[in-house]
């Protein structure tokens, strides 16, 4: 039993694996439908071979400036101009930033957008850059994709994510894309803060060996070293039997914390269950009684923390979130895992579990709260594997986590700390090209535990996705021990206006370079707001006189 290898995700139908626990060399028969794609060996090896030379931006290119790395929207060719009109507060606010210093913002609309089918160096080439180092005169560094993954693909943001800083939007309604941008635009000129407080949530289901690894090869490590290297903060931890629903409910109702990791299954449903759509990516809590109690038994609402429960009143404007889950970022259309099977007629094809590639609805809830929504929120699309904290089922391997926190806490976008798990994505890239070359030939043997150990942890690596503005950073509240910017909370009406009290001064000289540009927009916007409502004062006084 110890040579199984266990996955996250829960087949919330059934209250069975999505993935049953299987030996290693049962790897070798799945992985070898990947041999027969060439395309898919071939950019493996792109990626990788861009990667030998550079991640990220180009060399003296501060990526927490965006004046510097620039920024862009994509949109798909045939996308409703109510969409682009919806987020044109964030738009308007991000080319102001991008323009101090170049011309270094761009909507990609229209002709310029997304083409269907097309690939990511295709897109590149079209605007005049390529496979390097990220040069934001020609495509900005941070780039933003609205839409939904049918129309642009996971795979095309997989690709543009190894040397760019991506994340993805995509809601039913304008309202929602209206929302989005005000609760980031309001967090970015200051006028939303939180407290340092930082919540790490695992859940440990009794007899499963995924979430009690996760709990306690990732949650709490993280949450330690945490507190060990980040004295301004507060972090909690709330593990195993505390890692509840109620609590997790408690924890976004009344006052979320900036930062928010959870690991937990992952609800996921067959092909055609009515519930898949809307609560697929659901975060299956410690009520779960786990795979032998719970075994053949359908995991009810009350034991996940689904788009439903998100409250009215929740309080989670400026939160970032980490849900380390089976699809909580969203779905493909296709298995990953599975990738080919014997069709009707002999041929090779994809298995669909899902009607259409989408946006994980728990994510979309929270960041398009109406009271103010999270800013980003990072997740995985598809499965997630143990891998990621576990070499070799008992090495732990936190680095990629405790740096992509680290720069987190240390005002870095959400965008740019996620570069680690580009990282170790292009690395593990390189190896499995390699071993799936191997494949191929008869007379070399591949160890089935060490090929295993590599697909699943590539695999897993290519599935982290940032769902929001890859832009936006943590926006927290200075020591209590320093003069303190007062909290303006997020006003529902766009026209509302608030000015920074006398309690709102900040020294400059202890400002970096980033937070004096970030205060002086948030002045200009406050002087733009306080002109615009005399001016229709004025009016106003004006019609009563005459």
């Amino acid at each position: 039993m110890n040579d199984l290898l266990y996955f996250n995700g829960i087949n919330a139908g059934t209250g069975n694996y999505l993935v049953p626990p299987m030996p290693a060399p049962a790897f070798i028969k799945i992985a070898r439908g990947d041999t027969v794609s060439a395309d898919k060996l071939a950019d493996a090896k792109w990626r990788v071979e861009q990667t030998k030379a550079h991640l990220g931006v180009k060399a003296g290119v501060d990526p927490t400036r965006i004046a510097e790395t620039g920024w862009g929207v994509i949109f798909a060719r045939d996308e409703q101009a109510a969409v682009r009109d919806a987020l044109r507060e964030l738009l308007d606010y991000r080319q102001t930033q991008a323009n101090a210093a170049r011309e270094r913002y761009r909507e990609y609309w229209g002709d310029d957008g997304y083409q269907p089918n097309e690939s990511k160096n295709a897109f590149l080439a079209r605007h005049g850059a390529g496979p390097g180092a990220v040069d934001p005169d020609k495509v900005p560094y941070y780039l933003l994709i609205v839409g939904a993954p049918e129309k642009i693909p996971y795979n095309f943001q997989y690709q543009l994510d190894i040397a760019y800083a991506v994340g993805r939007i995509h809601f039913d309604t304008t309202a929602e894309y209206a929302q989005y941008a005000q609760s980031v635009t309001r967090a970015e000129k200051g006028l939303v803060t939180r407290a340092k407080r930082a919540v790490f949530f695992g859940v440990a289901n009794p007899d499963d060996a995924s979430t009690q690894a996760s709990a306690k090869n990732l949650v709490m490590p993280l949450a330690e070293k945490m507190r060990a290297q980040q004295s301004e903060w507060t972090c909690d931890s709330f593990l195993a039997e505390r890692a509840t629903k109620s609590r997790l409910a408690e924890i976004l109702r009344d006052n979320a914390p900036a930062l928010l990791f959870t690991a937990s299954h992952g609800a996921g449903f067959d092909l055609g269950e009515p519930r898949q759509l809307k609560h697929q990516g659901a975060l299956i809590c410690q009520d779960w009684g786990g795979p032998v109690a719970m075994a053949n038994r359908p995991v009810p609402q009350t034991m996940y923390y689904a788009v439903d429960d998100v409250p009215s009143d929740a309080q989670l404007h400026g939160l970032i979130a980490f849900h380390f889950a089976c699809f909580g970022a969203g779905t493909p259309r296709y298995d990953e895992f599975a990738h080919l099977r014997q069709g009707v007629k002999g041929n090779l094809e994809a298995l669909p579990i899902a009607p259409a590639a989408f946006v994980a609805r728990l994510p979309r809830a929270l960041l398009a709260h109406p009271k103010g929504g999270a800013l980003a929120v990072i997740g995985h699309v598809d499965r997630a594997w143990g891998s990621s904290f576990l070499w070799d089922k008992h090495i732990p391997q936190l680095s990629v986590f405790e740096s992509a926190l680290a720069r987190l806490c240390e005002d870095y976008p959400v965008g740019a700390a996620m570069e680690y798990f580009n990282e170790r994505y292009a690395e593990l890239a390189v190896a499995l090209a390699d071993n799936l070359e191997n494949l191929k030939k008869p007379y070399l043997k591949v160890n089935a535990d060490e090929f295993a150990a590599l697909w699943t942890a590539h695999n897993d690596a290519r599935g982290y996705a940032v769902l929001g503005d890859p832009a936006v950073r943590l926006r927290v509240k200075p020591p209590a021990d320093t003069p303190q910017m007062e909290t303006i909370a997020l006003r529902a009406n766009d026209t509302d206006t608030a000015a920074p009290s006398s309690s709102a001064r900040v020294s400059a000289t202890e400002m970096s370079a980033s937070e004096l540009e970030n205060q002086i927009a948030s002045v200009e916007q406050h002087i733009a707001d306080l002109n615009a409502t005399l001016a229709k004062l004025r009016a106003a006084l004006q019609i009563k006189q005459t």
